[in-house]
């Protein structure tokens, strides 16, 4: 009976000592509020992040957004505000330094109701609208970005503008009747 005793008593006294030990080896009750990088430059991140013992890594960029500086931080994880453990890893999403490109889609030949809503989806801007003659009306002969004609397939950056040059539906002044 006293050997029962005193087997319980040592296992009290070992799991007391266990919970101690990883207690204080791991930081248990130590919380680091995470700040808000946002808008910040990877340099700030750094000074900021290491004044609280935390580490960051940089995710792939995102798209770009005109909202926050070039190559700034646009998304984090954990989010500001959350309480983590000393040394621990914040994510970071960095903005990149501008629009991507994007291929120009052949629209030649197509209506301009067909063209102007695949420009826009991808993310251009449709600009002046002149017309040449044509016997086919509003259909688009040509794609022009700052004067020059665009070739389908050529790389622009996002949100560029592409002026259009379309049919006027009247037949030229050759006389095709004999």
């Amino acid at each position: 009976m006293i050997q029962v005793v005193i087997a319980i008593a040592m296992l009290a006294i070992l799991a007391f000592v266990a919970l101690e030990w990883l207690e204080s080896t791991t930081n248990h009750n130590q919380r680091i509020v995470v700040p808000s990088l946002s808008k910040k430059t990877l340099d700030e991140v750094t000074t900021i992040l290491e004044e609280k013992t935390l580490r960051f890594e940089v995710q792939d960029s995102a798209n770009f957004n005109p909202d926050y500086p070039r190559y700034s931080v646009i998304e984090q994880n954990p989010a500001a505000g959350s309480e983590v453990k000393e040394n621990r890893k914040i994510y970071v999403t960095l903005n990149p330094s501008g629009y991507r490109k994007i291929e120009v889609p052949n629209v030649v030949q197509r209506t301009r109701r067909q063209a102007e809503p695949k420009l826009i989806a991808l993310g251009f801007k449709i600009g002046s609208v002149t017309y040449k003659p044509n016997i086919a009306q509003d259909m688009v002969l040509e794609l022009r970005h700052n004067g020059k004609r665009l070739a389908p397939g050529t790389k622009l950056m996002k949100t560029s503008t592409i002026d259009l040059v379309l049919g006027d539906g009247k037949t030229s002044a050759i006389n095709l009747s004999n």
